[in-house]
């Protein structure tokens, strides 16, 4: 079973870490958009190779490996009704919903339909990160008062989206 759960963390964390990368290509990519040619197209079309390969070479194997991993592990160590258990299941269902979501961005840049700014798509990216840090306390505490779990993810992201604004703050004011 040790195995299975050190390749469950694996897959989690490479699916993680595609995740966090393909937003950030989105974002460059979307930058991109406001460059004068040729070097418009030279960086789109980059960016577009570089998608393709981490979202269907990482990202999408991480995260079919992830759950045969995560149901092998579940299964065999008889969690089904662990409470705690529904509820990281709950935020992990959300967590797929997000990576569908990045593949109709994906989809959509492909086509050259780009209808998120940068900044929107960085808010997208801490989307990420919450789901990230929800799962990995309810799966490491298990048993904890839900209300003060809510409040710290609420406290969490009202930080995150702070650290966004700030820093698009500084990258204005570096920029003028």
């Amino acid at each position: 079973m040790l195995y299975i759960k050190a390749l469950h963390i694996i897959f989690v964390v490479t699916w993680f870490a595609g995740l966090f990368y393909i937003v950030r290509l989105f974002i460059y990519h979307t930058e991109a958009e406001q460059r004068s040619e040729p070097e418009k197209s030279i960086l789109q079309s980059q960016f577009r190779l570089m998608e393709k390969r981490l979202w269907y070479g990482i990202t999408w194997p991480s995260a079919v490996l992830t759950m045969i991993f995560g149901i092998w592990l579940i299964t065999k160590m008889g969690l089904w009704s662990a409470p705690y258990m529904h509820l990281k299941l709950t935020f992990v269902f959300f967590l797929y919903l997000y990576h569908f979501s990045c593949q109709h961005i994906y989809n959509k840049l492909k086509q050259n339909n780009v209808k998120y700014s940068p900044t929107q798509l960085r808010i997208w990216n801490e989307v990420a990160t919450l789901f990230l840090v929800a799962i990995v306390f309810i799966i490491v505490v298990k048993s904890m008062n839900w209300i003060y779990g809510l409040i710290g993810l609420v406290l969490f992201a009202v930080m995150l989206m702070l650290a966004i604004r700030v820093y698009k703050r500084l990258r204005t004011k570096n920029n003028d």
